[in-house]
């Protein structure tokens, strides 16, 4: 076998490799993490703000092709996730969702948190569903901040949304 045969299998073999490994992560939604250093450059994928000077409200979803949007807030991220064609998305699913702890800022699992609504806490951009860990912690925060409601993600309406947005769209 000549070296030029044996260097084109090599590189052949090396790159099915990298295309299984490129595969396998991007199907596993357990290794898909969200992305921690945020360009100040990047916008709201809804309303077009700066996220990088609100990075603890910032949100962000991994859709089904692999690219990550983010948000100024999880009342932005919830208006995207009802109608993503809406916001030059078409036919992509979003795979994976991610939001900040109120409390802690650690990054958690956008549709296992608790979401607390009618606070007396305010996003960048106005009222806001203020998301946790916990239960107990959604629960502590309404008691404490005047909160009306805890809510599961799946709880969680477009027009409950789209009532929180009124008056914050971006003309």
């Amino acid at each position: 076998m000549s070296t030029r045969n044996l260097t084109i299998g090599f590189v052949r073999k090396g790159a099915l490799a990298a295309f299984f490994v490129s595969f396998f992560l991007l199907a596993n939604p357990l290794l898909a993490q969200p992305v921690q250093e945020i360009s100040p450059q990047e916008r709201c994928s809804v309303c077009g703000m700066f996220v990088a000077k609100y990075p603890d409200w910032l949100t962000q979803v991994r859709l089904s092709n692999g690219i990550v949007k983010y948000f100024d807030g999880v009342k932005d991220m919830l208006a995207f996730s009802f109608n993503p064609d809406s916001f030059g998305t078409p036919g992509q699913k979003l795979q994976k969702i991610w939001v900040k702890d109120y409390y802690t800022l650690t990054w958690l699992d956008g549709r296992a948190a608790w979401y607390v609504i009618g606070s007396d806490v305010y996003g960048p951009m106005g009222h806001e569903f203020i998301p946790f860990s916990s239960a107990a912690a959604a629960e502590n925060f309404r008691k404490d901040h005047k909160g009306t409601k805890v809510l599961r993600f799946e709880e969680i309406s477009e027009p409950l949304v789209q009532s929180m947005r009124h008056g914050q769209k971006m003309r």
